[in-house]
């Protein structure tokens, strides 16, 4: 009789869930959605919205985002509207699709692997993280490799110790974002103090970059010293000193024996495009050899390709104990990476660090493919040419005769053309965006060019070709009287 109750009350339940299921609203609107002109600020969830009404009822606003403009699909360097229009893109999702949108290998790769295993947590091995792992470790050897080739008289060229990363013995840690990877840096960089340390209270300190950008959570935002991003969430960690870059002096002031790491990108992206000199990264290297600290080489926007080598800290023959990367890895799928070295990597056991999503099968499948053939010689060889073409392109067309371009500098394709300071940014990336071309800015007053390393000559004649008619427009508001700052 027990058991027969209880198949009925289980058959009740089923019933019941199935009806809820069949009950529960859909999203309202329609497939190929118009644009709303208006913005609704208080609404319930039963209103029928488009994509945009209903960004601006149910997501949180971090964003300023161009107005009547959803994207639906994308193709290599283009991307389409869903009202029809079409852009070229030179921002590639702030320098993270690589290979383009709607890369037909990287699709299928998707595809086939989310059909089989898209996570499985790290409480087990999978298939692709450690080839992945592998791929990248393999890269840095292959660099120091080539370093000494190139001219084995150099002291840079010479192999470092094991806290070095072009040494054997060094690993990964797969994260989910460039800030996260950050994060484990700064993490992995206080335990391994501790621990050479002989667990000294002191050395804490962690030296940053004026203009640098290391991310927003808390760590990685108290690295970055800019009071837009670090006034609204203070105090912060506390510890993090900051000097100019490219100034020696101003760093070896702040390095000292209570100095656990120093962290710079070997070329600011968010800052505005600006490198660190050879001599000032030999020099960091130097001071943190002396005093037992880690440098830390910030490539997330940097790396991975976007110079014209693998690493952007290749120009510079200097090599990290810690480097981070992410955003082109999987280009476009969540992923990042901390590289430590072999004694970086002996002082961090199971469960000083972890992550639930990081290093899954999906990205990492898709990340060692995108490696395999970004650190491909003839893919590195197209990406140093077409930078060339795009910075000679901006010199020779906009620097050299517009009055409003102050300077325009970069590495591979990572361009920066800086306007004057009189000159909005916001009003050359609208005005662009109303052309066709998407660009993105940065600080310096700086509009920043990261366009997918697949880009052609033809997409950079255009973008260009817009930018001078853009720069056009700004002058002749300009003479009409009109303040470009307003």
């Amino acid at each position: 009789m027990l058991r027969l109750c209880l198949r009925h009350l289980a058959r009740a339940r089923s019933a019941h869930t199935l009806h809820t299921l069949h009950t529960l609203p859909t999203p309202a609107w329609p497939r190929s959605a118009r644009l709303s002109t208006t913005t609704t600020t208080t609404t319930t969830s039963t209103q029928s919205h488009t994509p945009t009404t209903a960004d601006a009822a149910f997501v949180l606003h971090t964003y300023a985002r161009p107005p009547h403009l959803v994207f639906s699909h994308g193709s290599g360097t283009t991307l389409f509207a869903s009202d029809g229009r079409s852009f070229l893109d030179f921002g590639a999702g702030i320098a993270v699709n690589a290979l383009g949108h709607a890369d037909p290998a990287v699709t299928a790769i998707i595809a086939d692997q989310a059909a089989k295993l898209i996570h499985i947590s790290n409480l087990y091995h999978n298939l692709h993280a450690g080839p992945c792992a592998q791929a990248i470790i393999d890269s840095l050897h292959a660099a120091s490799a080539a370093r000494r080739l190139a001219d084995p008289a150099d002291p840079a060229a010479s192999a470092g110790p094991a806290r070095y990363l072009d040494a054997d013995g060094a690993r990964v840690f797969f994260t989910n974002s460039g800030t996260e990877a950050n994060e484990g840096a700064l993490k992995f960089a206080k335990k391994y103090a501790k621990i050479t340390s002989a667990g000294s209270p002191s050395k804490f300190k962690v030296l940053s970059f004026a203009n640098g950008f290391h991310g927003r959570s808390l760590g990685a935002l108290s690295a970055t010293h800019n009071p837009k991003y670090q006034t609204p969430f203070l105090p912060l960690v506390p510890g993090f000193d900051v000097a100019p870059l490219n100034d020696i002096a101003a760093a070896r002031s702040l390095i000292s024996k209570d100095t656990c790491a120093v962290i710079v990108e070997p070329i600011q992206g968010e800052g505005g495009i600006h490198a660190a000199t050879p001599e000032f990264l030999r020099a960091l290297r130097s001071e943190c050899d002396a005093v037992g600290a880690l440098l830390i080489f910030d490539e997330i926007q940097c790396g991975v390709g976007r110079t014209g080598k693998m690493f952007a800290h290749e120009h510079a023959g200097v090599v990290p104990d810690i480097l981070t990367m992410a955003k082109p890895l999987a280009n476009g799928l969540p992923m990042g990476a901390i590289v430590v070295s072999a004694d970086v990597a002996a002082v961090i056991k199971p469960g000083d660090h972890g992550t639930t999503f990081g290093g899954s099968p999906l990205a990492t499948r898709v990340a060692h493919h995108v490696w395999s053939r970004i650190s491909a010689p003839d893919f590195l060889a197209a990406v140093t040419r077409s930078g060339d073409y795009l910075l000679a392109a901006c010199r020779d067309r906009l620097l050299a005769v517009s009055p409003l371009v102050c300077d325009v500098r970069g590495k591979g394709l990572m361009v920066g053309v800086q306007l004057r300071d009189h000159v909005s940014t916001a009003m050359f990336v609208d005005l662009a965006r109303d052309r066709g071309v998407l660009v993105i800015s940065a600080s310096s007053n700086t509009i920043r060019l990261v366009p997918a390393l697949t880009v052609s000559k033809a997409d950079i004649d255009k973008a260009v070709s817009v930018f001078e008619e853009v720069l056009g427009v700004m002058e002749g508001l300009i003479g009409a009287g009109k303040d470009l700052k307003a």
